[in-house]
């Protein structure tokens, strides 16, 4: 790769996902809204084999924001 050229690294992972769009976003006024259509999700208790799972349903829209804290 010539020294002028940048070099991008791929994410792998949904939590590298996450990580780089909050990164990338804080602090500029972001939003991001995800859309579900009856989407379920098994929430664990507790790590581990023997966790009860409550059920969670989503059907709509969950809008996420960024802010920068001022110090």
């Amino acid at each position: 790769m010539a020294s002028d050229e940048t070099e991008i690294d791929e994410t792998r992972t949904w939590p590298e996902l996450a990580i780089g769009l909050y990164e990338r976003l804080t602090g500029r006024g972001a939003e991001i809204a995800y859309e579900f259509e009856d989407m379920h999700v098994d929430v664990p208790d507790k790590v581990g084999e023997d966790a009860d799972h409550a059920r969670w349903r989503l059907d709509g829209t969950l809008t996420i924001r960024t802010s920068e804290n001022d110090e």
